[in-house]
């Protein structure tokens, strides 16, 4: 797995894909590289990473309104804008943050 400073953009933030296998290990109280094979699915599976990445990267001064909720491994995610990534179980009865816009 990358470093952060290598997968940051020229603003700081990380691109959505890492920054959903960053959400996941937090919610999950691990470290970061354990979100990998062959304990988690490569991300791939579930999403093409640069398509991921290319729907969030807005140029200077514009503001991206996308929001992105998929299943990988067994967790709902939701990705907004900023590198704000959501991430609940699957088995829960309540979606992440309600319905998607809110």
């Amino acid at each position: 797995m990358s470093s952060r400073d290598e997968m940051s953009t020229p603003d700081g933030e990380v691109p959505p894909t890492q920054a959903i296998i960053e959400a996941i290990a937090a919610h999950k109280g691990i470290d970061v590289t354990e979100v990998e094979p062959p304990a988690y699915d490569p991300l791939f599976t579930v999403v093409n990473p640069e398509a991921l990445n290319a729907l969030f990267h807005t140029t200077a001064g514009t503001a991206s309104n996308v929001v992105v909720r998929l299943e990988y491994e067994g967790y709902e995610v939701v990705v907004r804008p900023g590198s704000d990534v959501d991430v609940r179980d699957s088995s829960s009865t309540d979606s992440v943050n309600g319905p998607i816009g809110e």
